[in-house]
């Protein structure tokens, strides 16, 4: 409000003579209160200022009041001094130099004294710093006394509090342990009780089960045999019928070169699916000749019996055909959808053409065969086959003196057993070569007592039930 009063000018001057002492007082800093002690130029600058002020002097007059005297004189002086100007010019310049370096030191000074001052802003502001630090550490420390005093005082009342816990616990625990040890004791005597109880009963009811089950298995056994013997003797009389009612053709002359069977009116068919086995066995048996006809063209499995080597071929894609004596064989093979043809196996290959088949397939026929007619038998064969064909003939193996006692006897059509060695010599003779001998169904799986037996014991007179030998016609 008192500023309003004022005249505009005087404000305006105050201002300015505030803003020049902001100007010297930051170009020239005081040592009020300052922490590192400042010098005080003011002595040098007064006397710079006076030494400024003679050497401004330096050829000038003083001046004197008016009149003609002073100012003849005045003129004297000055022309004096234009005379000395000469003399004294290098004494001005010297002067004016010397006036120069004092400046420079002045404000060289006056630069150190405001660093000087700027280190003593520093110095305040780190020491006020230190101080809040020191205080707030006395703080903390002084917090942390307490802590520690009460951090003492609570561990001492928790250790009791703890000890005491821990005896009650302890106490509890084994309280509990001993009622828990009473209470196993009876519960493991009532379950072993209740288990041979049970076990008691569960043995009582296994065997009245047992003599039950054995029972009712017998009675059913005899139930089952009855009915299979009467299925039986209906099959066989009407087999029987079938047989007494069939035409009798007249035979041809050729059949007299034929081989002569013996007659036995059996059902082959029943015959071969007891002691040969089912036709899933037998074709099981006999997928070991597939990788060695896979390639052929025209096969012929002579003596094809219910069809399960041709089953195979179809299996494989192999083009095959059979032959055989039996009629009631042939209609079954047929109704399987199989090539198969009835006749004698020689009257047959004889029709067919000389280097016509690839591969021929004989599987247990030769032991059905006269020795006379074995030869003949394979160089028919071997006639039949083209070059490089495969002929495949299985037969009971007489080097095993278990078939003699289990199998061969079986079928009343066996006439001898032919030994490998001999069939590997017959076809030999006939052209035959890279011959290949193959035990088969070996004996001690159907008789297990012959593992008993030393081992080269039992491969040399118990091995394969049956022998293959697979040849090529080389000639």
């Amino acid at each position: 409000m008192a500023a309003e009063g004022l005249d505009p000018k005087t404000v305006e001057l105050t201002a300015i003579i505030r803003e020049i002492q902001d100007r010297v007082r930051a170009r020239y800093p005081l040592n009020d209160g300052a922490a590192v002690p400042l010098p005080d130029l003011m002595p040098i600058v007064h006397a710079r200022d006076a030494a400024e002020g003679k050497v401004a002097a330096i050829g000038t007059v003083n001046p004197r009041p008016p009149g003609l005297l002073n100012n003849l004189i005045q003129l004297v002086k000055r022309t004096v001094a234009r005379a000395l100007n000469w003399h004294v010019r290098e004494q001005v310049e010297f002067n004016r130099a010397v006036m120069q370096c004092v400046e420079a030191q002045l404000e060289a000074l006056n630069e150190i004294k405001r660093s000087l001052a700027a280190l003593d802003g520093l110095i305040r502001e780190s020491r006020q710093r230190s101080e809040e630090q020191a205080r707030n550490l006395q703080a903390e420390a002084a917090e942390l006394k307490d802590i520690r005093v009460h951090w003492a005082e609570w561990r001492n009342a928790w250790e009791q509090k703890l000890a005491a816990s821990e005896i009650q616990f302890l106490r509890a625990i084994s309280e509990t342990q001993a009622a828990h040890s009473h209470r196993l004791t009876l519960q493991e005597q009532e379950f072993r009780d209740l288990v041979r109880h049970q076990h008691r009963e569960f043995t009582t009811a296994l065997e009245r089960a047992i003599h039950e089950i054995q029972n009712r298995l017998w009675a059913d056994l005899e139930k089952v045999r009855g009915e299979f013997e009467r299925l039986i003797h209906q099959e066989l009389r009407l087999a029987s019928r079938r047989i007494a009612t069939a035409p009798v053709s007249p035979a041809p002359a050729a059949a007299q070169k034929s081989v002569e069977q013996p007659q036995v009116n059996i059902d082959f068919v029943r015959f071969a699916e007891r002691f040969r086995g089912s036709e899933e066995h037998v074709r099981e048996t006999q997928r070991f000749y597939v990788p060695h006809f896979k390639d052929c063209r025209s096969v012929l499995d002579v003596g094809c019996g219910r069809g399960e080597f041709l089953d195979l071929m179809r299996e494989a894609g192999v083009s095959a055909q059979g032959v055989e004596q039996s009629e009631e064989l042939v209609r079954y093979c047929q109704s399987k959808g199989l090539n198969v043809s009835q006749g004698d196996l020689f009257e047959y290959l004889e029709s067919l053409p000389d280097a016509s088949l690839d591969g021929l397939f004989c599987c247990h026929v030769v032991e059905h065969l006269p020795v006379s007619k074995l030869p003949e038998f394979i160089a028919l064969a071997a006639r039949k086959l083209q070059l490089n064909g495969l002929l495949a003939i299985e037969t009971p193996n007489p080097e095993c003196l278990a078939i003699f006692a289990t199998f061969f006897y079986l079928d009343p059509t066996h006439l001898r057993p032919v030994p490998p060695a001999l069939l590997c010599f017959c076809l030999e003779e006939a052209g035959f070569g890279r011959l290949h001998v193959q035990k088969l169904a070996p004996a001690s799986q159907a008789i297990p007592s012959l593992l008993e037996l030393p081992e080269n014991f039992r491969e040399t007179f118990f091995g394969g039930f049956d022998y293959a030998v697979l040849a090529r016609r080389i000639s």
